[in-house]
This record gives structure tokens, C-alpha cells and sequence, in this order.
């Protein structure tokens, strides 16, 4: 199934598809579903899983209907499975008011295991905004990665980009939570 032909999104609705992006190795295999059509060995070694392993979470992801065959084909008698994912995005809920941010804890962990000799820009920066300003901020921000989304080439190696513009709690307030 060409990209074109796939649903712009799918919304995360379900405990099952929730459970189903909460887990790491998932969230991976979705990764590399992103750009393109992979079997499951192709996706084991792309991430270094045991195939048995590869196998089982996908199936998990397609019951889901977070991912699913897009071509078959036979390769000496076995039907060979590409996978893609169901949609162009995946949108998860938001998880609410002291909620974990499963797109968070991804980044952090995918950005912990990358290799401490590859290039990284990761930068952190407390600003003081009027609302106007905040939601300009975050509209540059989605175009922006919008626009890089769209040039993004299968072919070049992968590059992960996570942003996130919010308000934190206040100060007074979160320190006496913690008292």
C-alpha cells in the first residue's frame, strides 16, 4: 500500500492501543515503520530483537490497529509480511494532569541509548512568554517540524526531533507537594 493511500491519523482511543505505544520496543518498531515497509526479520535486525520477540510485538501493534500488512509476498514457500504503519500519525491522548508522557519517556530513553559520539543538539531553555508569544512559539515549532517531516528521505539515517512548549507548575505550588 503506497503512503498515499494511508489515513492521515489514527487516534489513540483504546486501553489496548495505549498499552500497545507504552511500551519501548513498540514505540522502535513504529520508529522504523515511519518511512517504510519492513517483515519482521528486517525489523529485528534493524533493532537488534530476537525475531521471536520482533514477531510479538508487532502482532501486538496490528491487533492494536496501530500497524498493518501492506504487501505480501512468497518467498520458497513462506508468505513474506511487510508492515507499515495504519496512518501518516499516530495521536496519542493527553495524558492529563500529572500524567506520564509516553512521547516523553521514548524520547528520553531513545536519546539516552543513542551513541555519546554522534553529533546531538539538546538544549533546555526556561522562558518567560505572554500568552501571544507562547502560542506563536509553539506554531513555529509544529511548522518547523512539519517542514523537515516532509523533507525527511527514507534513505538518510535517522534523526529524532522532540520539543515540548508548556507551563510548569508553579514554584510555590510544587514545592509544597512535595513537603
Amino acid at each position: 500500500m503506497p503512503a498515499d493511500d494511508l489515513p492521515e491519523t489514527v487516534h489513540v482511543t483504546t486501553d489496548e492501543q495505549l498499552r500497545a505505544v507504552s511500551n519501548l520496543t513498540r514505540h522502535r518498531i513504529m520508529a522504523v515503520l515511519r518511512f517504510e515497509t519492513a517483515t519482521i526479520t528486517q525489523i529485528a535486525e534493524r533493532l537488534g530483537l530476537a525475531k521471536g520477540s520482533s514477531s510479538y510485538h508487532v502482532r501486538l501493534l496490528e491487533r492494536a490497529g496501530l500497524v498493518k500488512v501492506v504487501r505480501t509476498r512468497k518467498v520458497r514457500g513462506v508468505t513474506e509480511r511487510y508492515y507499515a504503519l495504519a496512518a501518516r500519525a499516530i495521536v496519542l491522548p493527553d495524558p492529563g494532569d500529572g500524567g506520564p508522557d509516553v512521547l516523553m519517556r521514548h524520547a528520553v530513553a531513545d536519546l539516552e541509548a543513542a551513541p555519546v559520539d554522534g553529533e546531538r543538539h539538546v538544549r533546555m531553555a526556561h522562558l518567560r512568554l505572554t500568552g501571544e508569544q507562547f502560542a506563536e512559539l509553539g506554531a513555529r515549532l509544529q511548522a518547523l517540524a512539519d517542514e523537515y517531516q516532509r523533507l525527511s528521505d527514507p534513505s538518510l539515517p535517522d534523526a529524532s526531533l522532540v520539543f515540548a512548549l508548556f507551563h510548569p507548575t508553579p514554584r510555590e505550588q510544587s514545592e509544597g507537594d512535595a513537603k
